[in-house]
């Protein structure tokens, strides 16, 4: 789907992003895509003539490339490592809090199109939109330019982190923690459901609850099912004492 005459011959638009690229050292051929990537679904449901289509179509197949390129570099430069260690680190790298880190960092917030009630909001500094922008970000350069600047991308500002990752034993996420801490203490993995999908289609909240067995140990609101998970596992596990577990 071709963005409207509205969004990709607005020339500020162009020159914004444009400027972005260069600052990247992005040598792209289409912007089309790389505007798209800061479109934000708010603003196509209230304004589908400005951009009919948002970042979340292009956010659908980010993962294709970005973990492929973690992986083969996981791979080839930590041979000694096991499956399971290389599986925690990649984890930790794509994970939603590192990916909005990297994009606060890149001000990707700057550049996003929000319909106007979230922009009086908290949304620019949503970890989980800003994220959800830098994956769409990379596949808008893998549509571009192909997978070897998609792969120099994410090698310069997303592979770099892996040091910090590293140093600071931060490669382990909570649902893998609160596993493994359930199963030495209970031989039982916990169960997450999604019990309660609330507000409109275009701004849904999810509501996650986490099982031990038949206990129910935590509950978290959330605008996606993974996020919500992610935050109830880590609610959970550091709340861990207060779990009342029926076996």
């Amino acid at each position: 789907m071709v963005l409207t005459r509205e969004i990709t011959h607005n020339k500020e638009i162009i020159e914004k992003v444009s400027l972005l690229l260069w600052k990247l050292n992005i040598n792209y051929i289409n912007i089309d895509n790389y505007i798209r990537s800061f479109v934000h679904r708010s603003i196509v449901n209230e304004r589908p003539d400005f951009a009919p289509e948002h970042n979340e179509r292009l956010e659908f197949l980010w993962d294709a490339v970005l973990e492929l390129v973690i992986t083969d570099n996981l791979y080839n430069d930590f041979k000694e490592k096991n499956e399971w260690e290389l599986t925690d680190i990649r984890s930790a790298l794509v994970r939603g809090k590192n990916l909005a880190t990297i994009s606060k960092k890149l001000d990707f917030s700057e550049y996003l199109f929000l319909w106007k009630w979230e922009e009086l909001g908290w949304w620019r500094s949503s970890d989980y939109l800003l994220a959800n922008t830098l994956e769409a970000f990379i596949w808008a350069i893998y549509l571009d330019l192909w997978i070897d600047e998609a792969k120099v991308f994410i090698n310069n500002y997303i592979y770099s982190t892996l040091t910090w990752i590293l140093e600071s034993n931060n490669y382990k996420d909570f649902k893998s923690l609160i596993q493994e801490y359930s199963q030495a203490e209970f031989d039982i993995t916990p169960t997450y459901e999604v019990l309660l999908e609330e507000w409109p289609d275009h701004d849904k909240n999810f509501k996650v609850w986490v099982f031990i067995w038949e206990s129910l140990i935590w509950t978290w609101f959330w605008s996606s099912k993974k996020k919500a998970q992610e935050d109830a596992a880590k609610n959970a596990y550091e709340n861990k004492d207060k779990w009342k577990i029926k076996l």
